[in-house]
């Protein structure tokens, strides 16, 4: 059981450096369900750095080329899930939960999937060509694994929660820009580029590259309007931690505006005291959606401050 928690306390570290708006929503969870969500935040996390930081070592899995390693990976937690429990902390804590949550499996096999699709594709013919191919596997499905642990009231609540999934990640696409440039990859539809005459590459933002990130934000927006019908479809404390998520994920669109659509420069990201603010407005039972769904405008500072 040490070895256990052990593990769980890892996926908590993990998703406390890399996915802070994650944790920040899960901190208004009770702590069996929070510990869930930290479970399936590592697992993804580390299958991304993988791809992202093919040299980086990570316990059990050997040295080699980013495919041989994401196949390792895979394998250590398909048998991880049927033992019930791994040598690695993280594995072991993976599989503890989705047993207990009665998880489908079928949502990782697409998830590896999509991962794999990583290694071999650096741009996307177009919106329903990456939608389709890519962030099925590697966003709408997140939100389906973690819909047990949301204990949702209804299945009705799928839907929502693959939008949620493609919203996270498009927000993700548009604030990372100049970061997947570097490895290599462009994660905006090439059509939608090329109509707008805007081009990446260029590190400049131009009219032309306005016009498209504008385009991409309302789109962006519709999407987290459409996740946020699923709601009312959640108990209390899964509403509170998943509308927590979505609002803070959803400033970071603004401070891309504010920062007149440059993502090349630097990550647009949301400041902790603001995210501690809306969390403990989430905690004391306050709504923390924007009064207008989906145009969100920026936070006075000193309202924030005083919150905290």
């Amino acid at each position: 059981m040490k070895a256990l928690a052990a593990g769980y306390r890892r996926c908590a570290a993990l998703t406390r450096q890399h996915g802070t708006t994650y944790y920040w929503g899960a901190m208004l969870l009770p702590k069996e369900q929070r510990r869930d969500v930290y479970a399936v935040y590592a697992l993804c996390r580390l299958a991304d750095d993988i791809l992202d930081e093919p040299d980086r070592e990570i316990a059990g899995i050997p040295q080699g080329s980013p495919t041989e390693r994401l196949a390792a990976f895979r394998g250590a937690f398909r048998d991880a899930v049927d033992r019930g429990t791994s040598p690695d902390p993280v594995l072991a804590a993976v599989a503890d939960s989705l047993t207990r949550r009665g998880t489908d499996l079928e949502c990782f096999d697409r998830f590896f999937d999509a991962m794999a699709l990583d290694l071999v594709m650096t741009t996307w013919a177009s919106w329903p060509d990456l939608r389709d191919r890519y962030m099925e596997g590697s966003a709408a499905v997140i939100g389906e694994m973690m819909l047990p642990v949301l204990e949702p009231l209804t299945s009705e609540a799928t839907r929502p929660a693959r939008m949620l999934g493609h919203a996270f990640q498009l927000t993700n696409f548009l604030r990372d820009v100049g970061e997947d440039l570097d490895r290599g990859r462009v994660y905006l539809p090439a059509d939608e580029l090329a109509t707008h005459g805007a081009d990446p590459w260029q590190r400049v933002v131009t009219p032309q590259w306005r016009s498209l990130m504008a385009m991409q934000i309302e789109r962006n927006r519709e999407l987290y309007r459409e996740a946020e019908t699923g709601l009312p479809m959640l108990p209390d404390s899964s509403r509170r931690c998943v509308a927590t998520a979505l609002e803070l994920y959803r400033r970071i669109l603004v401070r891309i505006e504010d920062a007149d659509y440059d993502v090349f420069t630097e990550r647009r990201r949301v400041p902790t005291r603001e995210k501690a603010a809306l969390a403990a407005r989430a905690w004391a039972g306050r709504d923390v959606i924007s009064a207008s769904p989906g145009v969100t405008t920026r936070p006075d500072p000193t309202t924030c401050m005083e919150e905290q």
